[in-house]
């Protein structure tokens, strides 16, 4: 039981470097900055680099990799947020996750993508106090942060800069009247997190004994936990969630196993969301006024597509693509078509109802698995198979999600991610019906009515059928009076809720049907692979979607379709590696919220002047 004390809190340890990362962050910019956890990864996989490769003492890699961290984190402040500080927060936030996607890749194709063992630079298991063994490495790294902490306060509350981020922090409009550099400042805030990140990185090496460069989006989610628990914006408060939350971890896997840390994990953040969504020593007012959320809305008009120009786009799709395209090419289109299903659906929720939700994965997840069950396990026919898939994902999303309709700003957004890591983490622990992380295998192809669609063409054809249903229902319902109603909501909240509209209703009843055709796109993408297990719905499948949406445009459901044509096809006709693909949708997501907020078929309104 002392062994999983100390497990704790050394992860603990760990977690409170990345959480006051992001929580400084937060609090000089307002922007959640969600590429840390990229740089936590460089900062390991570079510190493996130095000892392994180069024999660099530890205090010498320690000095060379919080320097270079600090620097990348300059780079993130100039290139992807300080150009959209007059922008919608929400801009910065994507961003970052643009940033991120490109950081982890890029070090994965310099470095290697393989997880590799991080060198014993200082003993692990040399002094016993007790029944209880630990190592010089763990006390090395108390030493460490308890240093950084007393010195970070001590800047923070003595040092001239610390007084700028502080004042920053507190008004930055204010501060600038003041003489102040914000810009600086926040530059200054950004190299200070990230080179506690990258520090963080070299910790949990050492702890671990292993890093990869692709560990970073799990340990900074798990670190945005941390910060969230202790409060969004208080550095006291991030130590603090960092230590309760690898306590509570460590106990967690101690008594349920190590399978259940994501559940734990994620689990928590949901629990303080619903429960106390300002953390422990934030103030909750503050979530009302944060201005962390909204749409694309307003700062363009949607491209008119009529009812014919679609037609002639489906009948060219239906009829040529299958003649002229091989096999390969197909399947391709099978994949842009059940995407293209799922984000059509989200242009209900984020440019409608103006509200991100970032964790898609959980109910396409809910979808295939429903979909795989009922066909595989009990001998149902697709048809109802799939539309119990939609009606699942629906109904469990929206239970999962009717406490946190209550919050306001990002906490949705980060509430959402949360359940879609939650969700797969449940499926993943529920082996008697979902057969765990070994997955689903023989799911049947596709049949309707006795046919059975078995070649690529077959499907895609049928996936056509489907995307078009979507896109009739969607666009009809934007074209109601419910969707009239939406609209005011993703326009302006307050206003709505001023007129006597139900936002928290209207905002469940958006999330629930965008729920149920996640979940019919799950099923489709189940029955096209034919196998699943729980690693398929991922972070990068959540952020996929987020891309393809806000490519084409939040509140354009063509425009959703364009963007999964771009985002999934144009990478596989490149034939890039999968590395490759994902610094592309990084990359494609970073200019387009920095040149083209408003999506691709999006007409940016501008203001007229008569003479």
């Amino acid at each position: 039981m002392f062994d999983t004390l100390i497990a704790g809190l050394v992860h603990g340890n760990a977690y409170a470097l990345i959480a006051v990362g992001i929580t400084l962050i937060f609090g000089v910019t307002n922007v959640i900055n969600f590429a840390h956890g990229a740089i936590f990864a460089f900062g390991s996989v570079l510190g493996w680099w130095l000892i392994a490769q180069h024999g660099a003492p530890l205090w010498a890699a320690i000095i060379v990799v919080v320097g270079v961290t600090a620097l990348v984190g300059v780079g993130i402040d100039v290139l992807a947020v300080r150009p959209l500080r007059r922008a919608p927060a929400i801009s910065a936030l994507l961003a970052t996750v643009a940033a991120g996607l490109i950081i982890e890749n890029v070090v994965a194709l310099i470095f290697g993508p393989e997880t590799r063992p991080f060198p014993e630079v200082l003993s692990t298991n040399n002094f016993r106090v007790g029944g209880v063994r630990f190592g010089t490495s763990d006390v090395v790294m108390f030493a460490i942060t308890i240093s950084v902490m007393v010195g970070l306060w001590a800047f923070l509350r003595f040092g001239r800069y610390g007084l700028a981020i502080r004042a920053t922090a507190q008004d930055p409009d204010a501060a600038a009247q003041m003489g102040i550099s914000v810009g600086r400042i926040q530059s200054l805030a950004f190299a200070i997190a990230s080179g506690l990140g990258g520090l963080a990185g070299i910790f949990v090496g050492l702890y671990n004994s292993n890093i990869s460069p692709t560990s970073g989006s799990i340990v900074g989610m798990t670190g945005f936990v941390a910060a969230t628990i202790g409060g969004l914006g208080s550095i006291p408060g991030a130590v603090l969630g960092g230590i309760v939350l690898g306590l509570v971890e460590a106990f967690g896997i101690y008594t349920f196993g190590d399978g259940y840390r994501d559940l734990i994990t994620f689990g928590l953040l949901v629990v303080f969301l619903v429960l106390r969504p300002g953390g422990l020593l934030a103030r909750p007012p503050a979530i009302e006024s944060e201005p962390l959320t909204g749409t694309f809305l307003g700062s363009g008009r949607l491209l008119r597509v009529r009812w014919w120009h679609a037609l002639i786009a489906f009948a060219i799709a239906g009829l040529v693509i299958p003649a002229v395209s091989n096999d390969y090419g197909i399947s391709v289109g099978t994949q842009i078509l059940a995407y293209a299903i799922i984000a059509v659906s989200m242009t209900l929720v984020a440019g409608s109802a103006g509200q991100l939700a970032i964790g898609q994965a959980g109910p396409i997840a809910i979808g295939a698995y429903t979909s795989a069950v009922l066909t595989v396990s009990h001998g149902w026919a697709f048809l109802p198979a799939i539309i119990a898939a939609g009606i699942v994902a629906a109904v469990v999303s929206s239970v999962l999600a009717a406490p946190l309709w209550r919050l306001g700003g990002h906490y949705v957004a980060i509430a959402t991610l949360g359940i879609g890591i939650v969700t797969v983490a449940l499926i993943r622990n529920w082996e008697s019906v979902t057969r765990g992380s070994y997955g689903i295998f023989g799911i049947p192809p596709p049949e309707l009515f006795g046919f059975e669609f078995v070649t690529h063409t077959q499907i895609f054809q049928l996936e056509l059928v489907v995307l078009a249903i979507t896109l009739a229902v969607i666009l009809g319902m934007q074209r109601s009076r419910l969707g009239t109603a939406i609209r005011a909501i993703g326009a302006d909240e307050v206003a709505a809720r001023s007129a006597g509209v139900p936002v928290r209703d209207y905002k469940a009843l958006a999330f629930a049907i965008a729920a149920f055709f996640s979940g019919i796109g799950g099923s489709l993408l189940a029955h096209q692979y034919s196998y699943i297990d729980p690693t398929v719905f991922n972070l990068p499948m959540s952020l996929l979607v987020v891309t393809i949406l806000v490519l084409g445009g939040t509140a354009s459901p063509y425009g959703a379709v364009l963007g999964a044509v771009v985002l999934i096809g144009a990478p596989e006709a490149l034939r890039l590696a999968p590395e490759l693909r994902i610094v592309l949708y990084g990359l494609v997501l970073l200019l387009v919220v920095r040149f083209r907020p408003q999506g691709i078929l999006v007409r940016r309104e501008r203001v007229r002047v008569t003479a």
